[in-house]
């Protein structure tokens, strides 16, 4: 007959094996329950990207519930580099008032110059120019070497910190399409006397030409603008298409100089040119409606605040 120390011993190891048995069953079923840390959560897309596939006509934009905490996604442009590409200019430093030789790359995920783009709004990569005060706004379209060198002649007429923005749609070796806006700053030396920004107002004048928008823009949510263009108190009705519709808008927010790139309707709504807008936040931001009469390119801007 085993004494009584034996049978507390095999008593206890019995105790132990049935716990770990027992701890063992209950952690296979929480690992089975509980998802990884961090995982599933679906990665952040811009405002400033359009998604849409290259060649799609301009169209309205749905309203909807805002793309991100607080509102809509983030713009476009506030990056030199994301998604793998990269804007890479040959210099960054230019000197107020000289013309020159703007050149740079935009490389892919291989390192290696892109070299194949989808026509967007009738050209391969738009550039669009600003200072940081939201003045000096340039919109160029830069020619491209069959190495994937771009080069356009650039001015920069006053000393301060400027943003070139690289708007174009990627191609991939599949025939994947992918929008992109990149942005770099580039550095003008000498005494920098910033611009206060103008008063938000609903009519601007350029050159002989007056022009005013109807619409109000919210947060995360796309309503309509209507611009209309008058010259001596009359409405103009020759509007020309330029970049396939018959005008071209750009909003800059102040801060940050994030880019919405606007993309209008293809034909006049009742004489007006018609865009649809999404701010990604509220704030201030700065219009730039190119549109074109007479075969000339016209600017007219407006400061817009969004509540």
């Amino acid at each position: 007959m085993p004494d009584r120390g034996t049978v507390r011993l095999a008593l206890t190891v019995g105790g132990l094996v049935l716990a770990l048995l027992a701890g063992f069953g209950l952690g296979r079923v929480n690992s089975g329950d509980t998802p990884a840390a961090g995982g599933g959560a679906p990665p952040a897309t811009s405002a400033g990207d359009h998604t849409h596939p290259p060649g799609t006509g301009p169209h309205e934009h749905p309203a909807g519930p805002p793309a991100g905490p607080g509102g809509g996604a983030e713009p476009g442009g506030l990056s030199v580099s994301t998604a793998g590409y990269t804007l890479a200019p040959t210099s960054t430093t230019l000197t107020a008032g000289r013309a020159q030789d703007f050149r740079f790359q935009v490389r892919g995920p291989d390192r290696q110059p892109v070299t194949g783009y989808a026509v967007v709004h009738e050209k391969p990569l738009h550039m669009i120019i600003a200072r940081r005060d939201l003045s000096g706004y340039q919109h160029l379209h830069p020619t491209m070497a069959t190495d994937g060198t771009w080069s356009v002649p650039l001015t920069l007429p006053s000393p301060g910190i400027w943003r070139a923005y690289a708007d174009f749609t990627a191609l991939d070796a599949s025939g994947g399409q992918l929008p992109l806006t990149l942005g770099v700053d580039l550095v003008v030396a000498g005494d920098y006397a910033p611009r206060p920004l103008p008063s938000p107002a609903r009519e601007a004048t350029v050159d002989k030409f007056t022009v005013t928008y109807e619409g109000t823009p919210q947060v995360g949510a796309s309503q309509p603008l209507l611009f209309r263009v008058f010259a001596g108190g009359n409405p103009v009705t020759a509007l020309e298409p330029y970049l396939g519709a018959y005008g071209h808008l750009v909003a800059l927010r102040e801060g940050d100089l994030g880019y919405v790139h606007v993309h209008p309707e293809t034909e006049l709504a009742g004489g007006a040119v018609k865009f649809w807008l999404a701010a990604p936040s509220s704030g201030r931001y700065r219009m730039y409606l190119d549109f074109q009469v007479a075969g000339a390119v016209h600017t007219a801007e407006f400061t817009l605040t969004v509540p």
